[in-house]
């Protein structure tokens, strides 16, 4: 049994600055919350600032975010297993290292997401396993191809038995050059409705790769549960997500790296021009999605180029804060949100629940840098 005793402190839902708290905690369980400074046992840690472990949103464990070289990157997904694993296993630390209790793995078809979720002893694991897509589109890395419906039942009924969400390949790429989306959407309508359907009959959120207001909007209309990337959003789509409680999670990094450092692609001027359109409007829609109640969830997609695990989780939070959403909601993103949306185990810190919790040198109330000064994760005792 220990005690913390926090100066202040975010709960998942509120910040608290009013007075101390003190924190006894024993195993995995918060047996009791005092306010007030009370030493109540003999292992007592005092803390300046405590919250719930934070979640990485989006992203990919076998790929290494830091490599920059892209004939490096397209010749690594030529290894082996067991190469891939310990990558996935080096990201797993990065993200502990930053205070990220929880991931989402959004997608690999060589299995790394479902081993590592397997054997993972420092923090959780969520695994989208392999995605689905149209024969020939993009996301060959991270998805299995479907046709016709058939396949479509069956290859989600196969993923319903190991996966805890369901990935849709549902537009391509962003072609920086023209400021667009590649092609056109990969499901219509009637095919993503039916397989939204079938993954909700037994059991399984689906979350869609998309971007483009086509696309987007054909996603909406289809049920999908969370709409990933979202470039090129709208005002009015982000109505419609508001009223139908779907999730968005932004990832601005990747497009961000792409623009900050354009030589690492050798991107033209006008290209850069066009990257900070597409910044600029992101930051826009995102801030307006705050206002209305749209259901932001931060992630980095890390483990694309330049988009480092752990640190890009925290750059995406600076992301939201440079858009004028508030600290107390960038947290809720990071944290409370999408642990309710996914239907997974409360962080909150209260009287009772399970301790999943980070200590920061500083409080990021007073001064958001201190986001990056995690110093202590506390759970499993």
């Amino acid at each position: 049994m220990k005690t913390l005793i926090a100066k202040s402190w975010f709960d998942g839902q509120h910040y608290h600055n009013a007075e101390p708290v003190t924190l006894v905690i024993e195993d995995d369980c918060i047996e009791d919350l005092i306010p007030g400074e009370h030493r109540v046992t003999d292992d007592v840690q005092l803390c300046e600032f405590i919250m719930p472990g934070l979640v990485e949103g989006h992203c990919h464990l076998f790929l290494d975010g830091g490599e920059l070289d892209y004939e490096k990157r397209s010749r690594y997904l030529e290894s082996n297993f067991e190469q891939m694993l310990e990558v996935a296993h080096e990201n797993l630390i990065r993200n502990l290292e930053c205070g990220v209790t929880l991931v989402r793995d959004a997608g690999d078809r060589y299995g790394i997401n479902h081993a590592v979720r397997e054997n993972s002893k420092c923090l959780d694991v969520r695994s989208a396993g392999i995605a689905l897509r149209r024969p020939k589109r993009y996301g060959s890395f991270m998805a299995r191809e479907v046709t016709t419906r058939e396949d479509i039942r069956i290859a989600v009924n196969e993923l319903a038995e190991t996966c805890d969400d369901l990935k849709i390949i549902q537009t391509g790429i962003i072609d920086f050059e023209t400021g667009s989306v590649k092609g056109d959407p990969q499901f219509d309508l009637d095919d993503l409705a039916f397989l939204v359907r079938c993954a909700h009959e037994v059991d399984i959120k689906t979350f869609a790769h998309c971007s483009g207001a086509e696309g987007i909007s054909i996603a909406l209309a289809a049920g999908v549960d969370s709409i990933e990337h979202g470039f090129f959003m709208t005002r009015e789509l982000l109505k419609r997500m508001s009223d139908q409680g779907t999730a968005w999670v932004p990832t601005f990094s990747p497009v961000h790296y792409q623009w900050e450092f354009p030589e690492a692609a050798g991107w033209s001027a006008d290209t850069v021009t066009k990257l900070r359109r597409i910044l600029d409007s992101h930051s826009e829609h995102v801030a307006l999605a705050a206002d209305i109640g749209v259901n932001l969830i931060a992630g980095s997609d890390a483990g694309s180029t330049g988009v480092t695990h752990g640190k890009s989780l925290i750059n995406e939070i600076f992301h939201f804060l440079d858009c004028g959403v508030s600290m107390k909601d960038a947290l809720c993103a990071s944290t409370s949100r999408p642990r309710q949306l996914w239907g997974t185990a409360s962080s909150d810190i209260k009287k009772g629940a399970r301790a999943d919790m980070i200590v920061l040198s500083g409080d990021p109330f007073v001064k958001s840098e201190n986001l990056w000064k995690m110093q202590t994760v506390v759970r499993h005792g």
